[in-house]
């Protein structure tokens, strides 16, 4: 067949062979040619059809392979309407920011010939509805909005119509399936572990904090019954203890038993407000100008520049809303450093008093790698640790749950963040030159910290590792191998801070 002659043709070709054409006949005329060739058409339309279309379709695969490439290896230009932009802008959000795998110079996975033999989860919930007296503020400010503006810039149409119906302090659709994909990450993470054991849960006890443990839970025991070598079914529901979140009550997952420390909470940390001071009255009155007789202050501004992660936390689907691409990506880096220092210096490294809050979970930590009776009189609940019921000790997976303000200060009692230098208010840092720190690496929706304890071929003692968000935080002053990791004794020593219970003393001067 003629086809066949094409096809061997190509196959000739694409193999960089010459193809040897044969001779067309002495007497062959031009019109008997063209009367062939015309036939060999129409005998074979159908063929010529598919092989053009297939050609056709081959070209625009590459082209547009070669296109998307390049679009996707393009940097984020800094334009708020860029494709590139719209995952750096959702990663700029401080607190407020959802969960995502960090950048790890080492790898997190668990190195070769090392296996897991114990993990501890500390989480935060998932993403929420604005507090109680910040849902008033927002609320305030769009009706403000509406009763004061008459003409609205470009791009700033939408809030015209925009009603306000965020609700307050629970959690959204969207942080109920962020918790249970956790969950379902951390049963697949520990694998091992988890077909056999079923994790102890512990809770602080607020709502959404509660609400998330439970969800998490749904992940977990949902990922183990999908597991064929799981010994399933397993005892689920799984219980969990709930420490009440009251005044006077000891709670080592949310504590509130150090006065000095809380009479410091009410006023913004200096560092903050200075930052503010810099970077938001040119945005402050750009917003103005394009809301003429909204009348926005600087504090208005940063509440304003709210509305995009909440909005896009109760959107069922995370969508990025409509407020976001109000602010260009530099505005976001800005908004993303001020939300750090708040972090930094009212609970982390820079609160006098803030790592010494954390100090009760690091030495139930430590009681649960080394199998040993809690050692601590600050935070911890002696009634419960004492019971083998709410404390049980040895167990290889733990799960607790609380919220990012208490996540700071165990984090800094735990010492992850010491290499980083105290944070500048005069000018923004980037995560990357502060050692891994910022809000939004650290404590966003959904955060959560994996101690690992491994035992590895050729190492006499157990390792200890630990993870933020998927990033290998290197362990400090206990001589940490090229992996980050330290071994168990060396930990426990390393963590002198909490043994020896902080700066509890300054708690009631």
């Amino acid at each position: 067949m003629v086809f066949a002659g094409v096809r061997h043709r190509l196959t000739a070709l694409m193999a960089g062979r010459q193809y040897r054409y044969t001779a067309l006949p002495e007497n062959g005329t031009r019109d008997h040619l063209r009367k062939q060739a015309t036939g060999w058409v129409h005998r074979h339309i159908t063929a010529v059809r598919l092989f053009v279309c297939a050609s056709l379709s081959v070209v625009i695969i590459l082209f547009s392979m070669s296109v998307m490439g390049s679009i996707s290896s393009r940097p984020c230009t800094g334009f708020m309407y860029d494709r590139q932009c719209r995952k750096e802008i959702s990663r700029s959000w401080g607190q407020y920011t959802s969960t995502f795998a960090v950048p790890s110079r080492i790898s997190p996975a668990v190195p070769k010939d090392c296996k897991v033999t114990f993990a501890q989860l500390l989480s935060r919930h998932g993403a929420r509805d604005p507090t109680a007296g910040k849902t008033l503020t927002y609320a305030s400010i769009i009706n403000r909005i509406h009763d004061g503006v008459t003409e609205y810039g470009k791009g700033f149409e939408f809030i015209k119509d925009y009603k306000y119906t965020l609700g307050a302090d629970q959690l959204t659709l969207f942080g109920q399936w962020q918790m249970m994909d956790s969950g379902i990450d951390f049963y697949h993470r520990y694998e091992k572990l988890a077909k056999t054991v079923s994790p102890f849960i512990r809770a602080s006890g607020q709502e959404r904090v509660i609400e998330s443990a439970s969800n998490w839970t749904q992940g977990f025991h949902k990922a183990r019954l999908a597991d064929k070598d799981s010994d399933s079914p397993d005892a689920y529901p799984y219980d969990m203890v709930i420490i009440p979140e009251e005044t006077g009550f000891n709670n080592s997952l949310s504590p509130n038993l150090c006065p000095s420390f809380e009479d410091s909470r009410h006023s913004g940390p200096a560092e903050q407000d200075n930052w503010l001071d810099r970077f938001i009255p040119p945005i402050t009155e750009r917003l103005n100008q394009n809301l003429p007789g909204a009348n926005l202050t600087d504090e208005d501004t940063i509440s304003f520049m709210d509305l995009c992660p909440f909005n896009t936390a109760a959107n069922d689907e995370g969508k990025l809303s409509a407020f976001c691409h109000l602010f260009t990506v530099e505005e976001w880096h800005s908004y993303d450093y001020y939300q750090s220092l708040g972090k930094w210096y009212s609970f982390g490294n820079g609160s006098p008093l803030g790592p010494t809050q954390g100090v009760g979970f690091v030495n139930e930590l430590l009681a649960r790698l080394t199998d040993k009776p809690v050692d601590d009189h600050t935070t911890t609940n002696t009634t419960l640790d004492e019971s083998n019921a709410t404390f049980p000790l040895g167990s290889v997976l733990y799960a607790d749950f609380s919220h990012d303000n208490d996540m700071m200060d165990i984090f800094a009692a735990l010492g992850l963040y010491n290499a980083t230098s105290p944070l500048p208010d005069d000018r923004g840092v980037d995560p990357k030159e502060t050692k891994g720190f910022s809000a939004s690496w650290v404590v966003p929706f959904a955060a959560r910290l994996y101690v690992e304890k491994m035992a590895c071929a050729g190492v006499e003692e157990e390792l200890v590792r630990i993870l933020v968000n998927d990033r290998v935080i290197p362990l400090q002053n206990c001589s940490a191998d090229e992996l980050g990791r330290c071994t168990l004794s060396r930990f426990v020593d390393s963590q002198s801070f909490a043994r020896q219970g902080g700066h509890w003393d300054l708690c009631f001067d």
